[in-house]
């Protein structure tokens, strides 16, 4: 609704300069800026991903997996470049600046009207504002109910293949879901969302996120080299192109994210890596040579 109305009030004189000069520090405008700003908002792509997490929830996932992934990241590609041309249309950029507690849609749509004598503007929706909190509203809660829904299915399978305590891998007797996991979560990020900054948030889940997909690119090409033999429903094309692309691209904006970013990153990896040396690598699966549970299956 914002980009359809929002649409005539675009003006394109907003748009100069198109990549503002740099201000002498590193990522404020300029092309560090722009590096920086990808892999700070690069959060906002996060949830495509957390559908392979529900594979085993899936009916047909060969078919089904790729068109959820990628079709999802197709939507999120195109109504986030519309949704940004004409916010930035509609008013210049540095309209923004110094006003951190109200939405950046927000004070487009106060720009979207009639410029009155006094130089103030009449908005020709009032109403819109009201309607974007509540989508916004609406979009976290069913990105928070990916979100939570995913990383369940992940230490559920860390729990299976002995990784994390047993207790991440329990179902529940009737709707055969990790309810104790999500019962964790939900007190985690409650407490997590109450105490923890915004940007602080924004920048460690964009860098905890771009690592992981490193890391998953790597794995690919690896396994792909070590174990070509094993039933492969869908398989990456171009590998080790691919691969290599996707390591680079995510290396690349983790650069640029600020040094305290990296600071907590590393303390977080230094905690996963405790908790696999005292309690993972003793009841790994695979490192004992154990086969994976049957029976309580998601």
């Amino acid at each position: 609704v914002f980009i359809v109305l929002g649409w005539g009030f675009v003006n394109s004189d907003n748009y100069t300069p198109y990549i503002p000069e740099n201000t002498g520090v590193w990522g404020e405008y300029g092309f560090s800026g722009i590096i920086r700003a990808a892999a700070i908002v690069f959060f906002a792509f996060i949830g495509f991903d957390a559908v392979s997490t529900a594979a085993q929830e899936t009916k047909n996932p060969k078919r089904n997996m790729p068109i959820g992934i990628l079709g999802s990241l197709a939507i999120c590609v195109v109504l986030y470049v519309l949704f940004s041309y004409v916010m930035t249309g509609v008013v210049h950029y540095t309209a923004f600046k110094g006003h951190d507690g109200i939405a950046p849609v927000a004070i487009a749509v106060d720009h979207m009207g009639t410029a009155l004598p006094d130089g103030s503007i009449q908005s020709a929706y009032p109403w819109l504002n009201k309607a974007i909190i509540l989508a916004i509203l609406a979009g976290y809660s069913s990105v928070i109910l990916v979100m939570l829904l995913g990383q369940s299915r992940v230490f559920y399978s860390m729990s299976k293949d002995g990784l994390l305590p047993k207790f991440f891998s329990q179902v529940h007797a009737k709707f055969r879901t990790p309810y104790k996991t999500n019962l964790l979560f939900l007190l985690f990020v409650s407490v997590f969302a109450l105490f923890v900054p915004a940007r602080v948030a924004g920048e460690l889940t964009s860098i905890g996120t771009l690592f992981a997909f490193i890391i998953v690119c790597a794995s690919i090409w690896i396994m792909r080299r070590k174990m070509p033999e094993i039933p492969r429903a869908f398989k990456v094309p171009f590998v080790p192109l691919i691969p290599l692309l996707g390591v680079g691209t995510c290396l690349f904006m983790m650069i640029f994210l600020p040094f305290d970013t990296w600071i907590r990153l590393i303390l977080w990896m230094l905690l996963g890596h405790d908790i696999y040396v005292y309690y993972g690598s003793k009841h790994s699966n695979l490192y004992n040579g154990n086969s994976p549970e049957k029976g309580n299956r998601v």
